[in-house]
């Protein structure tokens, strides 16, 4: 790292081009395009479809635990649950054990979307035109590289 710090700022360094951030930002805009496309029949939005393949995962979780597998806070998380309740797709209620923390469940329509999504995965797999193997391979380099600059803040 201290290499790159006292490293000279060269000719195109600073090139949108050659910029990694921009490189995950553009793709993450052309893959939420993707998305809101392949989603669109459900009547989801991307997020949604976020907390939803959490939820049918393991259902009955907290809002803490949906965060932090999202690597959301509260504050941004519950107005995203909030509309997910009204579209009748999760219960909200507070725990039994504590009513500071607020239990997410699936509803029986968030329940029968399940079977609905299940082509999802392929849709993606297929418009990407990339093979299984170098998408988990992507995958695992995204996860690392978001590891390690975690780490670091």
């Amino acid at each position: 790292m201290d290499k790159l710090v006292d490293m000279p700022i060269k000719e195109g360094l600073l090139d949108l081009d050659n910029q990694l951030c921009f490189a995950l930002y553009s793709a993450s805009l052309a893959m939420n395009k993707l998305y809101r496309k392949i989603l669109k029949p459900l009547g989801i939005t991307y997020s949604q479809y976020l907390v939803l393949l959490i939820l049918w995962k393991q259902d009955e979780l907290s809002v803490t635990d949906i965060g932090e597998k999202l690597f959301l806070d509260s504050a941004t998380l519950t107005p995203l649950l909030k509309r997910m309740e009204s579209a009748n797709l999760i219960e909200r209620r507070r725990s039994e054990h504590d009513e500071r923390h607020v239990i997410i469940s699936l509803s029986l329509e968030g329940k029968a979307l399940k079977e609905k999504a299940n082509e999802i995965p392929y849709d993606v797999l297929c418009h990407t035109n990339c093979d299984k193997e170098t998408l988990l391979e992507m995958k695992e380099n995204l996860e690392s590289l978001r590891s390690n600059i975690l780490s670091r803040l």
